[in-house]
């Protein structure tokens, strides 16, 4: 009793010292000192993020290349070398599918974005037919129309009057400052590129150095657990993020195919647009094929209505075999439990907030199972959810917590 007493005084005194610190700092700095440590280290995140991308496949070089002798380790020099040379052709790979990218999609790309400019106008004529068809079947509609029109038109009177010079000073200071912020982030992007290539080099003195640090922060019995709900961690994001990665680029390149084959227009440019929304889960392939199918359908109703039923052929596909064989299981979350950490992530963090909202809720779930379940058992209850059904028995089933 006097043990778990303890335990609530530290929980009470390190959440009273957070919320102290929490407050202390919002309310001398307002958030910018975070934001500008974060600035900071942004070309360190990126390098730590591409060396994570690209360990798997230094570590696949390293041992088709040379393999080590059984029973046996290299010597320094030689280990040196042989990740010297895993490092040049992870990085080797990596420049040829961006040669490709250059070489073959960016020119079709271009031509596609270049046609969609030249047929704007009609394009414009077509929807403004359609518009015009519909406020003549639908008198109710077009006048409707006419009252909302002519209330955006005294809008529009007095925004030309009185605010014109203030938004095109706006949106001169908005283009100098995208186009320095993408020269910071080459810089940035630059200086990650060298910080990868350090991390790959020495991934198991940092590896080492972590395992140093949980050793000197947790109890020897713990250190255990911490270290295991590490690995399950990144089995987690490893198995998301670069399968996700992975089987995004294999439906750009089946989507790519097939609109090919199938003549569709803009098929480069819908095929770069449905492969890179399909990193979102749930949600992209629909942020994807609807734009796409409304691009078509200014071109030909018939072509977009065949690209609905092959969108939705590959979605079958990448759903029932080309993910799963390539994700798997990897997270363990439900539909549900997908969809929210998709629309919390996205709420906060935007785009990437929704690409790495699953894996991380993923996490935060396998650690709630696991205290959970451990709790039961300390109880003599069963772990089985099964058993807290109505009507269910609940019988103890002895045994250890399953492991994160």
């Amino acid at each position: 009793m006097e043990r778990k007493n303890n335990y609530i005084s530290m929980g009470v005194t390190a959440f009273l010292t957070a919320a102290a610190i929490l407050l202390f700092y919002d309310t001398l700095f307002g958030g910018k000192a975070v934001l500008a440590l974060l600035k900071t280290v942004q070309p360190i995140l990126y390098g730590a993020f591409i060396a994570y991308l690209l360990a798997p496949m230094v570590n696949f070089f390293e041992r088709h290349l040379v393999p080590a002798p059984p029973g046996r380790t290299r010597k320094r020099t030689r280990a040196i070398l042989i990740r010297t040379v895993g490092i040049v052709l992870a990085w080797v790979v990596i420049a040829f599918f961006f040669y490709l990218l250059a070489s073959v999609l960016m020119p079709e790309l271009y031509k596609s974005v270049l046609q969609l400019i030249e047929n704007a106008d009609t394009y414009y004529r077509t929807i403004s037919g359609w518009v015009i068809h519909l406020l003549e079947t639908n008198p109710s509609v077009a006048n409707w129309v006419n009252q909302q029109m002519a209330a955006y038109f005294q809008d529009l009177d007095k925004w030309l009057t009185s605010g014109v010079l203030p938004q095109l000073q706006a949106v001169m200071v908005t283009v100098s400052g995208g186009v320095l912020s993408l020269v910071n982030f080459a810089k940035d992007l630059l200086v990650g590129v060298i910080a990868s290539v350090y991390l790959l080099a020495t991934k198991e003195r940092c590896a080492a150095y972590g395992r140093k640090l949980i050793y000197s922060l947790f109890p020897r019995e713990q250190v255990s657990l911490v270290l295991r709900g590490a690995r399950r961690a990144d089995i987690i994001f490893s198995g998301f993020v670069r399968g996700k990665l992975l089987d995004s680029i294999i439906i750009g390149v089946l989507c790519f195919a097939g609109c090919s084959i199938l003549k569709f227009p803009y098929t480069p440019l819908v095929s770069v647009f449905v492969g890179v929304t399909n990193i979102i889960p749930f949600f992209g392939p629909f942020l994807g094929a609807v734009p796409s199918a409304f691009l078509i359908l200014l071109v030909s109703p018939r072509q977009a209505l065949y690209f609905v039923i092959f969108v939705l052929a590959l979605q079958q596909l990448d759903g029932n075999v080309i993910g799963p064989k390539i994700l798997g299981n990897t997270t363990g979350l439900s539909s549900l439990w997908v969809i929210i950490a998709i629309l919390v992530g996205g709420g906060f963090f935007g785009i990437a907030g929704m690409f790495f909202g699953v894996p991380v809720c993923a996490c935060l779930n396998s650690l709630v199972n696991f205290f959970v379940e451990a709790r039961l058992r300390k109880k003599g209850l069963s772990p089985d959810s099964a058993d807290y059904a109505a009507g269910g028995a609940l019988g103890p089933k002895p045994g250890k917590p399953k492991n994160l």
